[in-house]
């Protein structure tokens, strides 16, 4: 399935359960779900004495957190297909210019 029709089901999706928030709100939940995904981690790893493997919890996690995003997007009227295009041609001319793609220096 395309990004554009995941964009459009979660949309449809957040608008039959009353769940549309405004973008900021959505960003807020994002964010929570990022430090949700994070703490899964720190606890996979004993707070990083002991490798990482990814599990069901981080499977969900990173679930849970694409899901905040796609709606964030939705929010924003933000086509997340044509942002991706648009941020991967800007690492390739910070990769071709700087022969990195940060944008630290």
């Amino acid at each position: 399935m395309e990004l554009q029709e995941w964009q459009r089901r979660v949309a449809a999706f957040a608008a039959e359960q009353g769940i549309e928030l405004e973008p900021g709100t959505r960003l807020l939940d994002l964010t929570s779900e990022l430090g949700e995904l994070c703490k899964v981690h720190l606890k996979a790893t004993a707070y990083g004495h002991r490798p990482f493997q990814a599990d069901e919890a981080w499977q969900e996690e990173i679930g849970d957190l694409f899901f905040a995003l796609l709606l964030l997007a939705a929010s924003s009227y933000i086509d997340l297909e044509t942002a991706l295009h648009r941020v991967l041609a800007k690492y390739r001319t910070r990769a071709r210019e700087k022969g990195e793609i940060g944008s630290g220096r």
